[in-house]
This record gives C-alpha cells, sequence and structure tokens, in this order.
C-alpha cells in the first residue's frame, strides 16, 4: 500500500486509495512509517461512508490486537458515534503533577523508600483499590472529579480547573435515572472497588521525572515549571466500569471469560426503562461482530443518545481514577518523607474518548484513540491559563528515556487540533533491545532509572528498545506545527506492572 502515499513534506504524507471515501494524513516521517496491517486498517477506517474530510494519523500510529481502528488515529464523523474506533474504555489517559520536592528531598535512599512504599497504595494489578460508596460511584458518573475532590478532601491543587472539561464530560446535568437508563447497576457496584488502581494493561505507570531543561521560558514561567524540579507523570485508565458500559455498546469479542460472564450478568439484571431498545441492538451487535463495516450510532436516535450517557459516566471514571491515586501518593509522601509535596496539577488530559468539537467549518464528532487534543491559545479562549500558553501536551516515550511538555499550536488543523500521546513501538526493536528482566534492570541501572514493581513478563517491552526515538517524534510535531516545546524532562523512578 506504500505506493499510494503522497509525501507532503518530510513530516506528512496522504494516503488515498479507490477504496477510501476520504484521505489519510499521516504525520510521519520515513523511518517513523507504520506497518502494512496498519495502513491496511486506516484504509478499513476511511473506506467507510460517515467518515469526515479526513483520517489523520499521529507519528505513534499502530496497530493493537483485537481493536479494528489503530491506535494513534483521529476519525470524525458529522452524525454518528463510532464506538469500535476508540480502545475499550474510555478516558485513558494522562496527568502531570509538579511538586516541590527538591534533591534534598528525593536522596535515592528516600527515592527508594517512598516507591516502595508506593507499592501498595497505587496498586498496578489488583482485585480492591481503593473502595468507595455506590454513592459516590455515581456522584462520579454525573459530576466526574469534583465528587472525588468534595469526599476525600483531596488537597492537589488546580484539579477542577486543569483538568480537561474540568473533569466532567457531562456539559448539563445528569440524572441518577438517565445514568441507570444507560448502565446496569452490577457495573456501578463493581465500579466501587475498581478505583485507585494504576492498570495493569499496556505501559501504565506513575514516573518521577525531573525537568532537565527549559525550551521556552515565557510559557514555563507562566506555568510555573523551573530546570531541575521534580514532576509525577501518571498513565491509567477508567478501569472495569469504563469497560463493561463500552462492552454493552459495542460489537467485540471478549477475550476474558470473565469478561463474558459479567456483561451477561449485568444484561440480566439490567432495569432500564429501554429493555427492548437494548434486546434489539444486542442483536444487531452480535451480528456486527465479524462485520468489517464499523458499527454505529446516529447521535439523534435512542440507542446513540443512551450510549453517549454511558460513554460520559464510565469517562468520568478516568478523572476520578487519576484523583484518587493522586490523593493515595500525596499522603504517602507525607507519610515517607514527612513533607507535604504541594502537587499542583498542570494538566489532566484523556487520549481516548469521542466529544463534540468544530472543525473545517462543520460540527462534529471527534474520536480520538491514542491521541489528546492539542488546541492552541485561540482554541483555549475560555481558560485562563491556557488561552495564553495553548493546551499542555505531555511527549513521553520508553520508561528510560526522556519526555517533553510541550503546548498546541493554532496552525495544527490537519490532525483535528491533536497530538500524538507517545512515540509508539518500532516495527523493529534495536538490536540492544532487553530480552529478559535480568536485561532490563541492567539497562535501567546504566541510565540511572529506578524500575519498581514490574511484575509483569511483559514490562520487558517497555524497554527503550521497543520504542521510536523520541527526539525524531518530537521533531516531527514540531515541523508540522502541532505542538511548540516548552521543557525535557528525564526519568528518575518508574513504577510499572
Amino acid at each position: 500500500m506504500t505506493d499510494q502515499l503522497k509525501n507532503i513534506s518530510a513530516h506528512k504524507k496522504e494516503l488515498r486509495t479507490e477504496k477510501m471515501k476520504v484521505p489519510a494524513i499521516l504525520h510521519v516521517s520515513d523511518n517513523l512509517m507504520p506497518n502494512d496491517d496498519t495502513l491496511s486498517e486506516i484504509e478499513g477506517v476511511a473506506s467507510q461512508e460517515c467518515v469526515f474530510h479526513h483520517i489523520a494519523a499521529m507519528s505513534d500510529v499502530h496497530s493493537k490486537k483485537g481493536r479494528k481502528n489503530p491506535t494513534g488515529t483521529v476519525v470524525a464523523s458529522e452524525n454518528f458515534l463510532m464506538p469500535q474506533i476508540n480502545d475499550t474504555a474510555p478516558n485513558c489517559g494522562k496527568r502531570l503533577l509538579k511538586t516541590n520536592l527538591t534533591d534534598e528531598d528525593l536522596t535515592p535512599e528516600n527515592i527508594d523508600k517512598l516507591f516502595k512504599a508506593l507499592i501498595k497504595p497505587i496498586p498496578t494489578k489488583a482485585y480492591v483499590g481503593t473502595p468507595v460508596s455506590y454513592r459516590l460511584i455515581m456522584d462520579i458518573c454525573r459530576e466526574g472529579v469534583a465528587a472525588v475532590k468534595k469526599h476525600f478532601g483531596t488537597r492537589t491543587k488546580n484539579e477542577v480547573e486543569n483538568t480537561y472539561k474540568s473533569g466532567n464530560f457531562f456539559e448539563t446535568p445528569v440524572s441518577v435515572k438517565e445514568i441507570l437508563n444507560a448502565i446496569p447497576k452490577l457495573f456501578l457496584f463493581i465500579g466501587k472497588y475498581r478505583l485507585g488502581i494504576l492498570g495493569a494493561a499496556g505501559n501504565h505507570y506513575l514516573d518521577l521525572m525531573k525537568i532537565s531543561e527549559i525550551k521556552d521560558d515565557k510559557i514555563a514561567e507562566k506555568f510555573g515549571i523551573h530546570k531541575g524540579q521534580y514532576i509525577f507523570l501518571l498513565h491509567t485508565g477508567s478501569g472495569l466500569l469504563g469497560q463493561y458500559s463500552s462492552y454493552l455498546y459495542t460489537p467485540k469479542r471478549k477475550e476474558h471469560l470473565s469478561q463474558r460472564v459479567v456483561l451477561e450478568l449485568g444484561k440480566f439484571f439490567f432495569k432500564t426503562e429501554y429493555r427492548k431498545v437494548f434486546k434489539n441492538l444486542w442483536k444487531k451487535i452480535e451480528k456486527e461482530k465479524d462485520s468489517p463495516d464499523y458499527f454505529r450510532y446516529n447521535d439523534k436516535s435512542i440507542e446513540g443518545k443512551l450510549f453517549l450517557t454511558a460513554n460520559r459516566a464510565a469517562a468520568n471514571q478516568g478523572f476520578a481514577n487519576r484523583s484518587i491515586l493522586t490523593h493515595n501518593l500525596d499522603q504517602t509522601i507525607e507519610r515517607v518523607l514527612g513533607k507535604n509535596p504541594e502537587l499542583d496539577l498542570l494538566y489532566d488530559m484523556p487520549h481516548v474518548y469521542v466529544d463534540r468539537e468544530n472543525h473545517f467549518g462543520s460540527d462534529v464528532w471527534v474520536h480520538r484513540n491514542g491521541t489528546t487534543r492539542a488546541y492552541g491559545p485561540a482554541r483555549m479562549k475560555e481558560h485562563p491559563l491556557f488561552s495564553e500558553t495553548g493546551e499542555p501536551v505531555f511527549m513521553p516515550s520508553s520508561m528510560s528515556t526522556p519526555a517533553y511538555l510541550g503546548v498546541g499550536t493554532d496552525a495544527n488543523e490537519s490532525t483535528f487540533f491533536s497530538a500524538s500521546h507517545g512515540t509508539g513501538m518500532r516495527k523493529d526493536p534495536l538490536t540492544d533491545a532487553a530480552h529478559s528482566k535480568e536485561e532490563l534492570f541492567q539497562k535501567m541501572e546504566t541510565r540511572n532509572v529506578k524500575l519498581y514493581n514490574a511484575a509483569s513478563s511483559g514490562v520487558i517491552k517497555q524497554d527503550a528498545g521497543y520504542y521510536k526515538d523520541i527526539e525524531e517524534v518530537v521533531s516531527g510535531m514540531v515541523d508540522n506545527q502541532i505542538v511548540k516545546v516548552v521543557a525535557k524532562m528525564e526519568p528518575v523512578a518508574v513504577l510499572m506492572y
């Protein structure tokens, strides 16, 4: 399919085949090109009748097992919601937390002591995280992160105002009845025990990083960051409530027996007013599981409105999960180091979600799958700080390589004002890529990065040798006017499954 590619610039290409209803714009250099399977999947989504204008693919675009659409894409539609575009659980995302911690606080001995103490309050894989009441789960569904802040009395500064959409995907109030018509009560009861868990899937992590270089003094000053400052970068999702709520509406084969059992129990005991609507919907879903076409909902239909309610309520769990994990981090730091770290949220941004935006003169549903929004100052005019700087963008890579902090620009229309959420995996790993945990820990030690927990066999694939070059990825994002770079950050310690 590479013969169908047309070079637009050194870091941008257009893909157009006879099947495609719209072109795909790939924001990649030759070295960062995805494999043929990924290109075929991009062709498949661009061949759908309901897609709008073009498909945008970022430099980290790649196929993912069990998914129809590649991670690292942006797909828009004027009137249709397409649940198969995105990963199963909405609001997988990241948050960057500033601290007042110093080199004196974070000696090698103290870092080791702290991260060993964090393994329990920030579990990577657990059946129970930080248990909450059914009432709080419902409040989170309806109100997002504000409900967590009120219940736990979290002291993270700027936690509501510096979270995407103020930490609540619902722009107008939604009732308990509306939630219970869209999500089975069983899923909500499961959700009571599934917050405050980092996650075992993919590369969810808690990183301690140190700002090593300031690239834009003016924006850095506005953000309150400086060279030598310690920050935490947190990456996690919305947990099982998010997954089960998505499975209810999405033609996707369940990967585990437990998922199939819980889903069927949830359906059986579902006391929704729209029982007949759901019965017909589930029949359609079953027929569509092996279809090459993408399942979709008209946004004016009953099914579409129910899907959107469930999706937004589940997405709010992602904000809540990161808020609770931050609260547990805050409490543990003070207990271990004897100091309030004065955690201050720079930004919390999802990278798996659907939302309504205006692009190319039309109001459309924008589906971001493994991509973050990256608005420039003009589109952030409602925010008191980001209207001056642009929206913060986090650009990490592997757990032992530098990460970058940037801001969105006003000249980024070809991505629907979006950015990569990481560098993505290489097509072929480097020759020095780790093949065992022993090799991984040796490499981490030579790079002066401490790795904690690391219980999974898959953690080996988080070695730098499997990831694309962060410098080339960031260079391409700057060349494509996706971001303006603000600061460079070096990893110090990582907690990961």
